[in-house]
């Protein structure tokens, strides 16, 4: 060891340009050390190479020992960063130097090292410019002075290392991984980088970081206010990441290799990282820490359920573009990690016109098909090919994702990667993406490529880089006499790359991709990526691709687990299956403003930033669904002595029944709502009410357990049905079908038709004459909705429950516990008032789909077929009554007297009206969609329309 005079070993020393890209694939490094490099004597001064230009034949830098090379990082940008494979080294000793140009370096300890005939030194990134390596096979002997370190206290551990290059490849590996184990198990995280000594430690263990192509070991510390990650080398940009718990706003559990052990986080802006991907050792270390973050105090994660995004994507609230990147990132796909980086379709094939015409359903690419099944001819000879295959049998040998396609495309931005990659080289030249045109007849006519395209074709926001050698970089020359430079475009560019990107991004927005887009989700996320289907669809890869075809954590020799690894790398990996069935299409009614006005009798107050916001209601010019920012009151009364409970317009849309608390049926007239007439009923409050269309009757349903029928004709109330046990809460009528809830926890169907005629009375049925069926529930019925169709019944209990029935005979389809307290009310996609009559969206099974609303302030729509949440949102106070428009839109009557216009699509309240003092107990629509009604528990009824100025 040599020291200088007035000197003291600094924290760090300047790094040069050493990356771990520069080590071989899964090489670790461990440490680093001051040292000058004494150049070889074998090296004449008259030559003209690097070494010619250090006259004192000395370079200062760093020796990093690394697991399989020592690497020498020169401080002097003019040398190159040389790194020495222990593979090629005869010697590795201590010894004395003997320097010809600098006297003082004699006599002082060094680590010589002595190349072997079969050597291959690197050198790379000379005078700091990214090139192909050089490998240099010359023999020589190289001298390194450290300057803070003893050579004997280093020498050992790296004889060790050398000595495992001398073993047999398996024994090798083997040799090498115990050392690491052995290095990375004495490894504590250093309790002096901590922000704050207070800190209550929660969770320490090992961990890497992961960026592309590479695997960086470290420790990871979890304490109660921030999340640490300290590599166990100085080669990380930080000393230490630092995560504090508040910055955190997503953590997602993450596949890597095929192995359920990897964890993401993503953080808030002003963090020192964006995002920070670990690897853990095991699944069930991975599963503990992801527990242990997400369960902090400290941390308040974005969350965004996977159905929410996929309805908001059908309602036209989420773009294509930031939908399959939600996709790609629930399917364990990442930037970080190129064996797994977000896939993107191609959209457009059409790259020689002078023009791209959108509209012309002809310049896009088929996607209910796989890239490999677009050209017939080719997919003939694949599966030709695959019969005379042994099982597993596969069409494509190569996948549409590999870190080589990746890089194939950013070869450009991140030239480092691909020599990483490629040992030190770049691709052959005519290999290269050097133009869009070649590369789309490429993947449709050549049997091995099937490559699909990255994020960074669809992304204007950011400068097109990768079509772009902004760099200048040599890539060679083509066999055409040409350099690789900047990549073709088609003549539709207009030879401008940030145009190709926003052309193609228009493309995938279009409602031509929208239509169709399904299908390629299908194909690389959904029910067709496995399995049967998977065969049908033509759209089989080799079986290393498939998450589940090999178990890598049950891999006990090394050496088949590290060919294994290789494999899975270099073919692909199929994403994670994020869909069972097939996925639904997406909305493509047109978007209408909400446009926003004046509101008498109460304030409109518009929610958020935006001026306008788009539904896909399919409404009618005028109606209340468009302009329900334009709604003003047309008419208020108050009419009874407690408080509104139910309210039926009649179907020719010129009166209103309202039914209240005070057991009284009112009679009002539109738009005044003057008071028509004012009948008893019963005893006891009246919860409901419904006008039976093309009839002069009004079903009434009572707290004294019975169903009244009232006479719009006469005004006469008369016995209908003795039809609980308990109070009824809620009832529907449909086509002969009546349907009706009660606090004795039951639902019951009903065989009645209601006849037009006038008569003034109808006898009274006996409970069970006309009953169909019966179905129990846990808790007491508070709101049901019937089918359009008549076949399927939803209702909602006080315990939280949405249960949905087949009818007449009432077996129960699903139950599902969807809020916390009561459900207050249910409604399907296309309601039997008419409100959702116009929103028959092909393709999306609008009459499938159940919404309710709750005391906890939640509105959830089911899927009715799976029982399955589609869309959750909260609002953060009890609705009681709800009118959907069966896609985005929902009118909620609140607790608070507040009427809010939710977008279930943007996810976001839109406008809130100030209707009631108290809260409103009942909404209700005309059937022409004209008026909107409001009763509340002030005892009064609003009337709601949009009037003409």
């Amino acid at each position: 060891m040599r020291k200088e005079e007035g000197t003291s070993p600094p924290p760090s020393l300047p790094q040069g340009s050493f990356s771990l890209l520069l080590l071989e694939a899964g090489e670790i490094y461990f440490e680093d050390y001051a040292a000058i490099y004494l150049l070889p004597k074998e090296v004449p001064a008259a030559l003209n190479t690097w070494e010619a230009k250090f006259e004192s034949g000395t370079i200062r830098g760093r020796l990093k020992v690394c697991s399989k090379s020592l690497v020498f990082d020169p401080r002097d940008s003019r040398a190159p960063i040389i790194k020495f494979p222990y593979r090629g080294i005869e010697v590795i000793e201590e010894t004395i130097s003997s320097h010809a140009n600098d006297l003082m370096f004699n006599g002082e300890e060094v680590v010589r090292v002595v190349e072997a005939r079969s050597n291959l030194t690197v050198e790379m990134l000379e005078r700091g410019v990214l090139q192909p390596y050089r490998f240099c096979r010359e023999v020589r002997t190289h001298q390194f002075q450290l300057i803070y370190a003893e050579v004997s206290a280093v020498l050992p551990q790296v004889s060790q290392l050398h000595r495992a290059s001398t073993l047999p490849p398996n024994d090798q590996n083997t040799m090498v991984q115990a050392i690491v184990r052995s290095r990375q198990q004495r490894k504590r995280f250093d309790r002096a980088l901590l922000t704050d000594l207070s800190e209550k430690e929660v969770y320490e263990g090992l961990a890497s970081k992961v960026t592309p192509l590479v695997t960086n070991p470290g420790t990871v510390l979890v304490t109660d206010a921030v999340l640490y990650f300290q590599s166990h080398n100085n080669a990380e940009k930080h000393p230490v990441i630092r995560i504090n718990l508040g910055e955190i706003r997503q953590v997602i559990k993450r596949r890597y290799l095929l192995r359920q052990v990897g964890l993401e986080v993503f953080c808030r802006e002003h963090c020192m990282v964006k995002h920070l991907l670990l690897v853990f050792k095991k699944c069930e270390e991975r599963d503990l820490v992801y527990e242990v973050l997400v369960t902090q105090p400290g941390v308040s994660l974005d969350l965004q359920a996977q159905d929410n995004m996929t309805f908001q994507w059908q309602a036209g609230a989420v773009s294509n573009y930031d939908y399959l990147c939600y996709l790609n990132s629930q399917a364990d796909r990442s930037e970080n990690d190129l064996t797994q980086y977000p896939v993107f379709p191609w959209v457009v094939a059409d790259y020689t016109s002078a023009d791209l015409d959108l509209s012309d359903p002809a310049v896009y690419r088929d996607l209910t098909k796989p890239v490999g099944a677009l050209n017939e001819e080719r997919l003939s000879r694949l599966k030709e090919r695959c019969k005379d295959m042994p099982e597993p049998r596969f069409l494509y040998g190569s996948h549409y994702s590999t870190p080589g396609f990746v890089l194939y495309y950013l070869v450009r931005q991140h030239p480092q990667y691909m020599l990483c990659l490629q040992n030190g080289r770049f691709d052959h030249p005519d290999r290269m993406f050097n133009s869009l045109k070649e590369t789309w007849e490429n993947v449709t006519a050549n049997p091995s490529d099937f490559k699909e395209l990255i994020p960074q074709f669809y992304n204007p926001d950011t400068t097109p880089e990768f079509l772009i050698n902004a760099s200048n970089i040599d890539f060679g020359v083509r066999q055409n006499g040409k350099p690789v430079g900047d990549v073709e475009l088609p003549p539709w560019a207009k030879g401008d790359p940030s145009r190709v990107v926003r052309m193609l991004r228009d493309a995938l927005e279009s409602e031509v991709v929208s239509a169709s887009l399904h299908h390629w989700i299908d194909l690389v996320f959904g029910y067709k990526q496995r399995g049967e289907e998977a065969e049908k669809a033509d759209n089989v890869f080799y079986h290393l691709c498939y998450e589940g075809s090999v178990d890598l954590g049950a891999v006990t020799d090394l050496n088949d687990r590290l060919a294994l690894e290789v494999q899975i790398t270099e073919f692909g990996q199929v994403p994670k299956q994020l869909f069972s069935r097939p996925h639904p299409a997406r909305c493509s009614t047109p978007h209408l403003p909400l446009h926003c006005g004046p509101v008498l009798g109460g304030q409109a107050s518009p929610v958020g930033d935006e001026e306008e916001a788009s539904i896909g209601a399919g409404a009618v010019p005028g109606d209340v669904w468009q302009c329900l920012g334009s709604l003003q009151v047309v008419g208020e009364c108050r009419v009874h002595r407690e408080a509104v409970m139910g309210l039926s317009f009649t179907c020719d849309t010129t009166k209103i029944m309202s039914v209240g608390r005070d057991a009284l049926a009112k009679l009002l007239s539109l738009p005044s709502l003057e008071q028509v007439r004012s009948v008893r009923v019963g005893s006891m409050a009246v919860s409901c009410c419904q006008h039976v269309p093309d009839t002069k009757t009004v079903l009434v349903g009572s707290w004294d357990n019975n169903v009244y029928r009232y006479s719009l004709e006469y005004g006469q109330v008369s016995l209908l049905l003795r039809a609980h046990s308990d109070a009824i809460s809620c009832l529907q009528w449909r086509d002969g079908t009546l349907v009706t809830g009660s606090l004795d926890c039951t639902a019951r169907v009903w065989s009645l038709e209601v006849s037009a005629s006038s008569e003034s009375a109808m006898a009274a049925v006996s409970a069970g004459q006309n009953i169909l069926g019966e179905m129990d529930h846990d808790s007491p019925v508070l709101s049901l909705a019937l089918h359009p169709s008549g076949t399927l019944l939803a209702t909602g209990t006080e315990e939280g429950q949405v249960a949905l029935w087949e009818l007449p005979h009432g077996e129960c389809r699903h139950l599902v516990h969807c809020h916390e307290g009561r459900v207050w009310a249910v409604a399907w996609s296309a309601a039997a008032s008419g409100v959702a009559a116009v929103s028959g969206v092909s393709g999306v099974g609008t009459e499938d789909r159940v919404l309710s609303a709750g005391q906890d302030g939640r509105l959830v729509i089911l899927e009715a077929d799976g029982g399955k949440r589609v869309c959750v949102h909260h609002l953060h106070q009890p609705v009681r009554c709800v009118v959907w428009d069966g896609q985005r839109l929902v009118v909620c009557g609140m607790t608070s007297g507040d009427l809010l216009v939710f977008d279930m699509g943007a996810g976001k309240v839109i406008f809130k009206l100030s209707a009631h003092q108290g809260a409103i107990s009942s909404l209700a629509l005309t059937s022409d969609l004209r008026y909107l009604a409001t009763g509340g528990e002030d005892r009064r009824v609003k009337l709601w329309g949009v009037t003409s100025e």
